[in-house]
């Protein structure tokens, strides 16, 4: 065993267990076993168990991403800073200021990207599966031979769970699922960055070098989908969907009721709630200036010595 097998052996251990566990359920009441549907339904039940998960981290990441958002105001001032400056020194102390504003705030800018790496070997791990039983190969744990070849051998329409866009088999029908799949893994990442960019960044986000990462992760992340997913069976390929599907959902939810403050959601969330009159709205400015009137310090006394006062009696009593 390799390294990499080494690796994922417990994550194969753990996808197996998960998928044969659906299996029989849906074994159970009553679906055919050896159907392809029945196996896909099993890869959604993985879906669910994973993301579930990894509930914990998604928040984690949505907190981490607030504090970005705090801190890019002084991220560009470090930035300005160093405007201009190609030099060694210049670029090696703009990296040390900028790990100690990340380490004195508490921010990690590779959190927005921890749900994806957490879930990459996972979906190698559903390629070990698979890939293992296309070839007749018993898996490392609940995956029997019998289990791995209907697994391998099931399809969904008449394409097998095991073809590929590239490896079809001659099978036409082949090609047009993993191309109805690739544009609609692709158009769901598009969405998914998009309402993030359109709706839940704040101005001042807006105007932050991450912004500019977000925009070329819109484009970048669904031709890596469109690219890849020729290449991948149908079976990882109805995993990464409903992954896919999952992450939409989520952030629909997250931008809905848990919006940026200050971006266009977090104001369409204030709306709803103004409209619901579980928010009073702004007082209205009248328009009329209000002059405070400073009052006027009270004279003091000048003290009078005894000899002054004295005089001042007397010329009193004449």
């Amino acid at each position: 065993m390799d390294i990499l097998g080494t690796i994922l052996w417990p994550i194969k251990w753990v996808i197996e267990l998960i998928l044969v566990g659906f299996h029989t359920l849906w074994t159970a009441i009553g679906m055919d076993p050896a159907a392809g549907i029945t196996w896909v339904l099993s890869i959604v039940g993985l879906v669910l168990i994973v993301r579930a998960a990894l509930i914990p981290v998604f928040v984690r990441q949505i907190k981490s991403q607030r504090k970005m958002l705090e801190v890019a105001p002084q991220l560009k001032k470090i930035q300005d800073k160093y405007k201009g400056k190609r030099d060694q020194f210049s670029r090696e102390a703009m990296s040390r200021e900028t790990m100690a504003l990340y380490k004195k705030t508490g921010t990690n800018p590779l959190s927005s990207c921890l749900p994806l790496l957490l879930q990459m070997p996972i979906f190698f791990g559903l390629f070990s599966v698979l890939n293992d039983a296309q070839h007749d190969k018993a898996g490392v744990g609940m995956l029997s031979r019998d289990l791995a070849d209907s697994f391998a051998n099931s399809e969904l329409f008449g394409a097998p769970l095991r073809a590929t866009f590239l490896d079809n088999g001659g099978n036409p029908l082949v090609m047009v699922i993993a191309a109805v799949m690739v544009l609609l893994m692709t158009a769901s990442q598009f969405i998914t960055q998009l309402q993030i960019m359109a709706k839940n960044m704040s101005p001042e986000a807006k105007n932050s070098p991450m912004f500019r990462q977000q925009k070329i992760l819109l484009y970048i992340l669904p031709l890596v989908f469109a690219v890849s997913g020729v290449a991948f069976p149908l079976g990882v390929m109805f995993y990464w969907l409903t992954s896919n599907f999952w992450t939409m959902g989520q952030q629909f939810l997250v931008i809905r009721n848990m919006p940026t403050p200050g971006s266009e959601a977090a104001k369409a969330r204030e709306a709803r709630l103004q409209k619901r009159g579980k928010l009073a709205p702004p007082e209205p400015s009248t328009g009329a200036t209000i002059v405070i009137e400073e009052k006027k310090p009270a004279q003091r006394a000048q003290p009078v010595g005894k000899s002054r006062a004295k005089k001042q009696s007397g010329g009193k009593k004449r």
